[in-house]
């Protein structure tokens, strides 16, 4: 009885020094996050005016608005609208920016008419930032900004991301990445700031749901949009839905599957996409994973990452 007296006690005390050794990590992470956000305040005060690229996500709203708070008016985020944009995401990226106060200029982008991004080849992801930064550099020429930034972060450098590529041609800087704040830190530090975009899933344009060499067109798009938001009106909140042609293939988060996964919410899945426009619908056993499109990809494309 002693043993196991002095067994368990042992054990409720490594339990405890556990604990206390993961709450020091948080602490020392919580405190690198911060000291990574003083640089990122301070090279983004150097630059005394600044465009950011936005798209509503976590990385480029948290970006704008920490360059709002340092800079002011000095600066101005750009929303790009087209197709490839869901209007659920420009609502939400509009309604963010009211919130806070920040500047923000919707620019209309024509990348669908671009016959290199519809065709939609592995680089369609450099073609779109190629139209972006192409419409800001005539924006800021008549606005007077000289420098434009993007919300990549230090995690995107390992990423296959083409769209780097364009950013590097038009000299367009990247912030978070260079005071070398992660995905999980831009998460923290938005939390922390009380933004309430801090938790939401990552929303890529729609166009990186049409697989590889089907042209991407606005009909396409369209479809993928109506699919995605009967499943987010069912309550799923994490998902994808591939197009496939006549066939959507729908990625769940895992934690969400079992929801999906009885014959009555089955049903419905399938009555929603097909109403969308599909004639197939299958769910994918895997669940939902970010950039599964880019499976289909040769080895040799993938190893350029951002190239």
């Amino acid at each position: 009885m002693a043993e196991g007296i002095i067994g368990g006690m042992a054990a409720s005390a490594e339990t405890k020094i556990v604990e206390a050794a993961a709450a020091r990590a948080s602490d020392d992470g919580a405190l690198e996050a911060q000291e990574k956000l003083r640089t990122l305040e301070s090279r983004l005060e150097q630059l005394g005016g600044l465009m950011v690229a936005y798209s509503g996500g976590v990385d480029s709203a948290f970006l704008a608005a920490t360059a709002h708070r340092v800079l002011g008016s000095r600066m101005l985020a750009v929303l790009a609208d087209s197709a490839s944009l869901a209007r659920r995401d420009m609502e939400q990226a509009t309604a963010f920016a009211q919130s806070i106060g920040m500047p923000l200029q919707v620019v209309a982008t024509e990348e669908l008419d671009r016959e290199e991004y519809a065709r939609n080849d592995a680089n369609r992801c450099f073609h779109c930032k190629d139209e972006l930064f192409q419409v800001m550099e005539k924006l800021g020429a008549e606005l007077g900004f000289r420098n434009i930034a993007y919300g990549m972060n230090a995690d995107d450098t390992r990423d296959f991301r083409p769209g780097q590529r364009a950013a590097e041609q038009h000299t367009v800087l990247a912030p978070l990445a260079d005071a070398g704040l992660t995905k999980l830190e831009v998460r923290a530090l938005a939390k922390a700031a009380g933004y309430p975009g801090w938790d939401r899933p990552a929303a890529p344009c729609l166009s990186s749901r049409v697989e590889y060499g089907r042209t991407v067109t606005r009909e396409v798009l369209e479809q993928v949009e109506r699919g995605e938001e009967s499943l987010r009106q069912l309550g799923f909140r994490e998902l994808r839905v591939r197009h496939h042609g006549e066939l959507a293939r729908v990625e769940i988060a895992r934690n969400e599957l079992p929801r999906a996964l009885t014959m009555e919410m089955m049903d419905t899945i399938t009555l929603a996409l097909k109403q969308a426009g599909f004639k197939y619908v299958t769910l994918d056993c895997t669940g939902f994973r970010s950039g599964s499109m880019n499976a289909v990809l040769p080895a040799e494309v993938l190893a350029r990452r951002g190239a």
